[in-house]
């Protein structure tokens, strides 16, 4: 399903989020001494720039700094581009919370331009989409906040994981990006820090930015634990979670019990078009497992059987009460789990953004600071993907993402533009080809 057809509103266009994230920044300490020559907005606004324009490397947008100045200005609104080296040593002592409060601005912008009404799902709830990943591994490099993993014949690896965040709804293919949160080693502490430690850190940190906004928590099956159903209940969440025969032996005991005693609830659909037929069973009030006997679940399995024989198998639990009118639809929310993997980090990784290439490491806290650059720089561009016509036209003039980013890097380079509703205008309509006016070399 294509986003909504909706007029460009400038309280959304990207030049606008440009200058929301510029004044964000503005309000961030500089640790600094002195008057340096370089602002931190002006920092912090070029890594944007740099994620933005899906530049490969740092010094690959150091060479194009080096090229062309007025862009920078008009589009990002950055008075003086630092070089490479500069960019990391000013943002390596960032503190990577003081940039968690563009993420929630920016947020707050699509509430008030009625934007999320289109991902509401169901109950009035946003389908929240949490899970892990990594965006840097050596066995060299390593600063304070790596996590350390010793390995059989003395060698050591450093890693940095991040656990992301998206609200997605199973017909759109745009994902609304949060907060991430990184998996870091923590201070005072010995241990490494772990995926779960990083999600209740997250569910607190977003009830505190988000007390009001009802959600529908999506994960896969290791998240399917007492301690974290605790956690879910603390932060206010319904949730639907993968679980499996294998990991739920105890749950899916009772489950077969249950249907053996003709218990259960079952549903079977066929698609008239595809002729595929779905077949639904569910559970009220099982026990999660034997450890956790008096944690009650509801159980939902489905399996899609195609004509062919080909066939699917899915199973959750979830606290939302299964009933024949909603059970597709807990179904097709169990299932959106896959944007966060499909829609975020496969394209973060694959699709432009370069999420696994080492920007620049630092010591302190530079590697978190750019990854979070990078996710606002995603952010903006979902933003408009899902609300800006001028940019869905723009991409429909290429088949591939990467083709696309790389006509907007020429266009940048070749042209100057007011601003970044311009270049995409540019790429939507074309330019006449022109002799090219050189510059007076005497």
């Amino acid at each position: 399903m294509e986003p909504p057809d909706k007029k460009v509103r400038k309280s959304l266009s990207a030049h606008t989020l440009f200058r929301t994230l510029r004044s964000s920044f503005d309000t961030i300490p500089d640790v600094r001494i002195g008057k340096p020559q370089i602002a931190l907005t002006d920092a912090l606004m070029s890594a944007f720039a740099m994620f933005s324009l899906k530049d490969p490397s740092l010094l690959a947008f150091d060479e194009r700094c080096r090229n062309d100045n007025d862009n920078f200005r008009t589009i990002y609104g950055i008075e003086n581009l630092p070089s490479d080296s500069q960019m990391r040593a000013i943002l390596d002592p960032v503190d990577p919370d003081h940039l968690r409060p563009a993420f929630t601005e920016i947020f707050r912008r699509l509430q008030r331009g009625k934007v999320m009404e289109d991902f509401v799902f169901l109950d009035n709830c946003y389908l929240l989409a949490l899970d892990g990943t990594g965006y840097f591994s050596s066995s060299k490099i390593h600063c304070d906040s790596c996590i350390v993993k010793h390995h059989r014949g003395g060698t050591v690896s450093y890693s940095h994981q991040l656990l992301g965040a998206a609200i997605v709804h199973p017909d759109f293919k745009d994902v609304i990006p949060l907060t991430p949160e990184p998996i870091i080693q923590q201070d005072g502490t010995a241990k490494n820090d772990c995926e779960r430690n990083a999600t209740r850190r997250w569910l607190k940190r977003f009830r505190q930015e988000h007390p009001h906004l009802k959600v529908i928590i999506v994960e896969d099956a290791l998240s399917s634990n007492a301690p974290h159903l605790c956690d879910l209940r603390k932060a206010r969440a319904h949730f639907i979670l993968g679980v499996k025969w294998g990991d739920h032996a105890f749950l899916f005991r009772h489950l077969r019990e249950a249907d053996a005693a003709n218990k259960t609830h079952t549903l079977t659909q066929t698609d008239s078009d595809t002729g595929i037929l779905h077949h639904f069973r569910w559970h009220h009030h099982l026990p999660l497992n034997e450890s956790n006997a008096d944690e009650l679940v509801h159980v939902v399995e489905y399996w899609e059987l195609h004509a062919d024989g080909e066939h699917q198998y899915f199973s959750w639990i979830t606290d939302i009460l299964p009933t024949a009118n909603n059970v597709d639809s807990l179904m097709r929310g169990g299932r959106a789990r896959w944007k966060i993997e499909n829609e975020t980090f496969n394209t973060l990784k694959n699709q432009g953004y370069h999420l696994e290439h080492n920007f620049g490491h630092g010591e302190k806290n530079l590697s978190v600071v750019f990854v979070l650059l990078m996710m606002l720089a995603f952010l903006v561009d979902q933003v408009q993907q899902h609300c800006c016509p001028i940019f869905q036209a723009a991409r429909k003039q290429s088949r591939t993402r990467r083709y696309f980013w790389e006509s907007i890097r020429y266009l940048f380079e070749a042209f100057l533009f007011a601003s970044y509703t311009d270049l995409l205008q540019a790429r939507a309509s074309g330019i006449d080809r022109q002799q090219p006016i050189l510059r007076d070399s005497s």
